[in-house]
């Protein structure tokens, strides 16, 4: 017994020692939020439409139409989705990308008088005002954007606001891909 108690120590600095190395391996993105939905078929949901916006409401039923498609969830509060919007906005028209909405705990006419502002570049606009939806995708803040694939799968995300860069180097190389993944 008094063995054990003696290389108790030595097993703790191990155990330390590796979850330093952990920490410091260049191949790790300490930023990364990997979401256990990639490749998954996205969560099942009906969200009520935000009146007033022109767009109708979002249910799982009416992404499922053969498109790639991309869903943001946004708030009127968020600083980095006032940065982001005029990015969806040009990504909508420039891709023809069907861009969907879901206003994230955020009081419908708040999100209202936000797009009338700023401009709508959804399609439709779900509001999920108590957080339903978003627990179902793991979203941990706004704005926080997926791609769904013509199948419903969610095939990439990005938390933090979209910007040109990742727009032309992420988003639209994947929409492409997905589209000629369709084709072929």
């Amino acid at each position: 017994m008094n063995r054990w108690l003696f290389f108790a120590p030595l097993a703790i600095f191990v155990v330390l020692l590796a979850v330093w190395a952990w920490g410091l391996n260049d191949k790790r993105d300490p930023n990364a939020l990997p979401s256990q939905l990639i490749d998954k078929a996205m969560p099942v949901f009906a969200l009520p439409d935000l009146a007033g916006s022109g767009s109708p409401s979002l249910a799982t039923s009416d992404l499922d139409d053969g498109q790639v498609k991309l869903l943001n969830f946004f708030a009127s509060w968020c600083v980095p989705c006032r940065i982001e919007h005029p990015h969806l906005t040009t990504l909508a028209k420039e891709a023809k990308l069907p861009v969907h909405g879901i206003a994230w705990k955020d009081k419908p006419e708040d999100a209202l008088a936000w797009l009338q502002a700023l401009g709508n570049p959804y399609t439709r606009i779900g509001v999920d005002e108590f957080n339903k939806v978003g627990l179902d995708f793991g979203t941990t803040g706004v704005p926080e954007t997926f791609i769904v694939d013509q199948q419903g799968r969610v095939r990439y995300r990005h938390q933090g606001p979209l910007d040109p860069l990742i727009i032309n180097e992420t988003i639209i190389p994947l929409v492409l891909a997905l589209r000629a993944e369709e084709k072929s």
